[in-house]
């Protein structure tokens, strides 16, 4: 926006000027067409996720599958219960350290991975853009997380 809040041609509580408003709309769409891409896989989006840190990285402590994730081991939970019974992946306590969980993917969960690489050329051909335009997207929406979690942190620290 080339305005700044407080000129008086612009309505900054229209939500058409909400740039969450509009990512939240990118992400309910994107989250639409994930739905029928991974029906066949018998995924959700969110196990999809879980599916592709694991292909990514292998066996991993649920702690840090979370950190990949960017989510806490109450939401992660469930996901991982509903993948294990489905017979994509398998848990177990650390043999290291009992205290933590480790995941991993069974022969079937591994062997997803072929079904699932047309998932993500179809996301993109779907977008209508080059795949270096994606690139720098998500480049810019990655920067932008970065900004909005230091933001959040200083808000929270008291310090604007």
């Amino acid at each position: 926006m080339s305005t700044t809040p407080g000129t008086p041609t612009t309505d900054w509580l229209r939500l058409d000027q909400q740039i969450c408003f509009s990512l939240n709309a990118a992400s309910r769409a994107f989250g639409g067409l994930y739905r029928v891409l991974l029906k066949d896989l018998g995924l959700t989006y969110p196990q999809y996720l879980v599916m592709l840190v694991l292909w990514e990285h292998g066996d991993l402590p649920v702690k840090k599958l979370g950190e990949h994730l960017r989510l806490d081991s109450g939401t992660l939970s469930p996901l991982l219960k509903r993948l294990e019974a489905a017979g994509l992946v398998r848990r177990e306590r650390s043999a290291r350290d009992e205290r933590s969980v480790e995941v991993g993917l069974t022969e079937e969960g591994a062997a997803l991975r072929e079904r699932a690489v047309q998932v993500p050329l179809r996301i993109a051909a779907a977008t209508g853009y080059e795949v270096e335009e994606i690139g720098r997207l998500r480049t810019q929406l990655d920067e932008l997380t970065e900004a909005l979690d230091a933001a959040a942190a200083a808000e929270s620290a008291g310090r604007p």
